[in-house]
Formats: structure tokens, sequence, C-alpha cells
């Protein structure tokens, strides 16, 4: 089962309970972690207080002792006292000479075992190198650890006179013991907050799920043709009163882009209407007019009142004929695009105006000059300049890592420059020629006027529009038309 294919509440339901069990697993690790630290401090602590008060016994014992304190004479100064310091300290206490050879020990088996008669070589030279001429030797045998300390012992004028040596076995089951106590308890706690888990992680999951999936159900519902009702909940979270919010603003917004949409339909329709209109009652007036006036003309005017009626007739005739010209242009008007309103124009300005509309933070300005006159249409210059942004945005793929539309504005010698370029898909050698031709568009939306109605506008102020393309690089578009 793959994790994107679960729903969102069981997703929250997992990881909630994922978070206990990590917390849980992190928890104990740290606690043995501290407990083997702990347990090497206390050993290593313990060997160290118990090192110091076997070299104090034995000082003591040097001290007053009547024999010559000499290496030769240790066996005999500890005669008997050795059996005592080992007896109050809990602690095997075994001698040795400066060469590493055993003098004498506590256990009285240890002759026996060649191993711990003489001290290696390795470690004698570790005590006689050390700052503090101490060594200790860590070793484990048979699943136990072992520790062994190695000092000197020195007479009243500090002279070393032999080595100590303390065989120190770590004993960890009282320690164990704890850890174990411990961790049993933390499981049985870590048991009860992973029920109340599982139910929180219910619980909470369908909360947050039962709001989400009642979005989703109006969302679904949502139509273009018919009014949609706004979600209307009471109790949520911040989050989810936000997303609410923001689907009936998309409500609102989608109402009211629904009356601009049927208003536009309705005006094309008359557009439209008016063009076949147009076209259908001008091409027979010049005919009938030229028919009417050839009759005129021709007419044998033997009756003394035909001239007079054949004027009332001709007459009325051209009157209705231009009567209906005058509603054929009326017609024709309406369809055409509103009638320019030149006037002189700081070209910088408008672009920057024109750039305004576009909330795409990829989109970048520049202008060689702060201002820039010319005689031109203001309200055309901005659909020039935003119907060729436009197309730059939605020719960019939407995986580009970084989209970019540069808008460039100069002048070259009389004429003013525009260029729109951008790093999207760019124009196939087939649809290059095609670019500017009225209905023409590779989108799936749209009906391909933009280009050719720039085109158009660009024409009738005398100025000209060309482009250069790549395919998969981007394309730009020039705008040239002449200054003032």
């Amino acid at each position: 089962m793959k994790l994107n294919k679960l729903s969102l509440r069981v997703r929250i339901f997992f990881a909630m309970i994922l978070l206990v069990l990590i917390a849980s697993i992190l928890i104990a690790a740290v606690t043995i972690f501290q407990y083997n630290e702990e347990a090497q401090d206390y050993h290593k602590q313990r060997l160290e207080r118990k090192e110091f008060a076997i070299v104090s016994h034995i000082n003591k014992v040097i001290k007053e002792t009547t024999w010559e304190v000499e290496t030769e004479k240790i066996p005999l100064i500890f005669k008997e006292h050795i059996y005592d310091i080992a007896e109050i300290h809990s602690l095997q206490v075994n001698l040795y000479d400066l060469d590493g050879t055993l003098l004498i020990s506590s256990k009285a088996s240890i002759s026996n075992d060649k191993d711990s008669n003489c001290i290696p070589a390795g470690i004698l030279n570790a005590i006689s190198n050390t700052a503090a001429h101490r060594y200790v030797q860590k070793n484990e045998k048979n699943g136990e650890t072992f520790q062994a300390s190695y000092s000197y012992i020195t007479d009243g004028k500090f002279k070393p006179l032999a080595i100590l040596n303390l065989p120190y076995l770590e004993n960890d089951d009282f320690l164990n013991r704890e850890l174990t106590e411990f961790l049993e308890r933390l499981g049985y706690a870590y048991l009860f907050m992973l029920l109340i888990a599982i139910t929180l992680a219910f619980l909470l999951s369908k909360y947050i799920t039962r709001t989400l999936k009642n979005i989703s159900e109006k969302i679904k519902e949502t139509r273009l043709e018919r009014r949609n009702k706004k979600i209307d909940v009471s109790s949520s979270s911040e989050e989810i009163t936000t997303l609410i919010n923001s689907y009936n603003s998309m409500i609102d917004e989608l109402e009211e882009s629904a009356v601009k949409l049927a208003i536009n339909e309705r005006e094309q329709a008359w557009r439209e209407m008016a063009k076949q209109v147009a076209h259908e009652i001008k091409n027979p007036l010049t005919p009938m007019r030229l028919s009417v006036q050839s009759f005129q003309r021709k007419f044998d005017p033997q009756d003394p009142h035909i001239h007079q009626k054949v004027d009332e007739y001709t007459k009325t005739l051209i009157q209705q004929i231009d009567t209906m010209s005058s509603i054929a242009s009326a017609f024709s008007n309406f369809a055409k695009m509103p009638a320019q309103q030149n006037e002189t124009l700081n070209v910088v300005a408008i672009v920057k105006l024109a750039l305004d509309i576009f909330s795409e933070d990829y989109i970048e300005f520049f202008a060689e000059e702060p201002e820039i006159l010319v005689n031109f249409d203001r309200t055309q210059l901005i659909r020039v300049i935003t119907n060729l942004v436009k197309n730059g945005i939605q020719a960019i793929p939407e995986d580009r890592e970084q989209p970019r539309i540069h808008v460039r504005v100069f002048s070259e010698e009389n004429n003013v420059k525009i260029t729109i370029a951008d790093n999207g898909k760019g124009i196939s050698e087939v649809n290059k020629d095609r670019v500017f031709e009225p209905k023409f568009t590779t989108k799936s939306s749209g009906m391909g006027l933009g280009l050719g109605m720039v085109k158009n506008i660009v024409e009738t102020y005398h100025g000209n529009i060309t482009f250069t393309t790549q395919q998969g690089e981007g394309t730009v578009f020039t705008v040239t038309f002449p200054k003032r």
C-alpha cells in the first residue's frame, strides 16, 4: 500500500501512533545509554576510592613498621597486614617489585597463576611514563568485565618501593535490576499513552476529515451554470475556517464570472449578428441604387405627369435605401472595436500600468529612458501589452523551474520598440506562418483572436510586429511604431 494513496484520516491516525512509538523507543534508548554511562562512572570512581583508601592504609603500615623500608622487605612488612587490608576494603591486594615480579598477595592461590606472578612490560612502561604513575587495565572474561589498577607505593621520601595492583570486578547486577524495573514501569506508562493516543488520533482524524469531506462534497457539486450554496460550519479550527472562507469567496467570484461570461456571450452574439445583418443588407444596396437611377434616366417621358411620378418614386426608393444603409452602417459600427482616441502618451508609464494587473513575480520590466512620448490610444496600447504578456505566460510550461518574462521599452531613431521575451515552449516551424491569423490557436481554450487583434492595432498606427523563436527555449515579440 502506497502512502500517497492513503486517506488523510488514516495518515493522521498512523502519524500520531508512530510519534508515540518513536518517542518511547528514543526514551528507552537514551535511558539505557545513560545507565551504562552512569555504571561506568560508578565503577571508575569506586575503584579510585578503594585505591585511595588502600594506599592510605599501606602508607600507615609502612610508617609504623620496625622493618627497614625497602623493596626486598615488603613481604615481611605486609606478611600479616595484607590480609587485614584486603578484608577491611573487600578487595584483593597484590604487591609487585619495580620489575613487575609478585612479592606478596592477599590471595594465597595466586602464586600458582603464572600470568599473575609478573606484570607485562607494556603495563610497566605505561606506569612509569604517566605523570600520575598510575595505569588501569580493562578486559572481559566469561561475560564479566574486570578492571585492574597499577600504581607505585613510595616510602617517606616518595621513592618507589613497589607496585600496587588491585583487581576489581564490575558487578552490575544491582544497576541492571534498577534499569529493568525502570524500563518495565516506562513500558506500562507508554502502553497507557499509546491507548490514549489511539483514541485521540481516531477522534481527531475523524473531526478534521469530517469538515474536509463536507468541503469536498460541496466542491464536487459546484457548477458554473447554476447558483451554488456556500458552506456554513459553526465551529471549526482556524485552518478549516480559512479554507471554508476561501471556498465561499471562490463561489462569489464564480458567480460574478458567470454573470460577466453571460454578458460577454450575449455581446459576442450581438456582434456576430450585427456583422451578419450588415453583410446581408449591404450586398443588395448598391445594385438597387444603380437600377433605380438607370430607370430614372431611361424612362420615356411621354406622359406629362410621368416625370413627377418617377421623381417621387425614385426619391422615395433612394430614401429607403439610404435608411437601410444607415441601419447597416450602425450594425457594422457596433461590431467594430471602439473608435480610436489618440492622445500623447508616455509609453514607459503605460507599459508599467499594463503590467500591474499581472501577479506573476517573474515578470521584469526594463526601460532605457524614463519618458518616451507617442500618439496612441491608451486602451489599445494596454490591450497590445496585456495580450502579448498573457500569451508569454501561457507559453511557459508548468514544470519550468525558473519562468521568466522580460518586457523592454526603448527608442530607435524615430521609432519606439517594445519587446516581450519569454522562456516558454517556443513556436514550431509549422505554426510560424499562422501566428497572426485570426481564429488560429494552439491552446485548448480561446478563440485565437489575440495576436491577430494586436497586429491589427499596431498596423493601424503604421507599425509592425515581428517575432523570433527557438523551440523549447522561448519567443521574443517585437512591436515597432513611430513616435509623434
